[in-house]
């Protein structure tokens, strides 16, 4: 079983370092004649033009991203509080699953329910065509709520009880207990589910694509419509070759970086926490 173990072991650390080296190998040509200042900080992408520049699209993701940051974080965390601490049994078997259902939801289905319902609500409170920024940062703040509510409730759930009820004995309120005891010793896990749900939303496509208007300029407002990277690579890949498909490649090792930058700060902050 160890045997069998360390294989299974090996076999993802494998898949790992094959997509990485699949994903750098063939970046590397378009980036060194692209070149990389001109790559990572061009503000056209004019695949026709020989132009690819990707800065509007990196800012467009970071955007999404913080939004639905801001959208999902409080909810999700909030959320898991009172599913762990508040909730009633008979409700708890009600919510639980929704959440869960909420989890197995498709993505295309969200990008379509968004494009039908919240899409003209923007449009009618902005006067914009409703594709933007803002409605990508709430639909892709509700879809990081399922990742962060379970990761945080199961955190939140594994503190000692004697922590909450040493607390109550010292006169705290239930809800300093919570908020000064419990949280901050379920930290780990609780950032857990962040950066998972940050990964869920910046590596989002269909649904951003169906609803972010997918202009690849600057935005200048929370109601512009963008293109984000991933968006970027899904919509031109089916036609692109040459130096256009070795740029959607580098586009894609780019948004491999974000993602390993993130799982970074994560690692730095857990190891952090151990230390003290």
């Amino acid at each position: 079983m160890q045997a069998l173990f360390f294989l299974c072991a090996c076999i993802s650390v494998l898949a790992v370092i094959m997509i990485c080296r699949f994903i750098f190998v063939n970046a590397y040509p378009a980036i060194s004649e692209i070149g990389l200042g001109d790559f990572i900080f061009g503000k056209v992408w004019k695949p026709k033009q020989e132009l690819f520049g990707i800065f509007p699209m990196i800012v467009a993701s970071i955007y999404v991203t913080a939004g639905a940051i801001i959208v999902g974080v409080p909810i999700g965390i909030l959320t898991a509080v009172f599913m762990a601490m508040y909730c009633p049994k008979s409700l708890y078997k009600i919510i639980k699953p929704m959440i869960n259902l909420l989890a197995a939801v498709p993505s295309v289905i969200y990008g379509f329910f968004c494009l039908m319902v919240v899409v003209p609500v923007v449009q009618k409170l902005t006067q914009t065509s409703g594709k933007g920024i803002l409605t990508a940062s709430i639909l892709l703040g509700v879809m990081i709520l399922p990742t962060i509510i379970n990761t945080a409730e199961a955190s939140i759930r594994a503190v000692p009880d004697y922590y909450y009820h040493g607390a109550l004995a010292l006169g705290a309120t239930k809800e300093r207990c919570i908020f000064k005891v419990i949280l901050p010793c379920a930290k780990s896990g609780v950032l857990s589910g962040v950066i998972l749900g940050i990964g869920r939303a910046i590596g989002e496509t269909m649904a951003v694509v169906m609803i972010a208007g997918n202009q690849t300029v600057l935005p200048d407002s929370i109601t512009s419509g963008i293109r984000t990277l991933t968006g970027n690579i899904v919509l031109e890949m089916a036609y692109a070759s040459g130096l256009h498909q070795k740029a959607l490649i580098a586009t894609a090792a780019v948004l491999f970086v974000f993602i390993l930058i993130i799982n970074l700060c994560f690692s730095v902050l857990v190891n952090k926490e151990v230390k003290n």
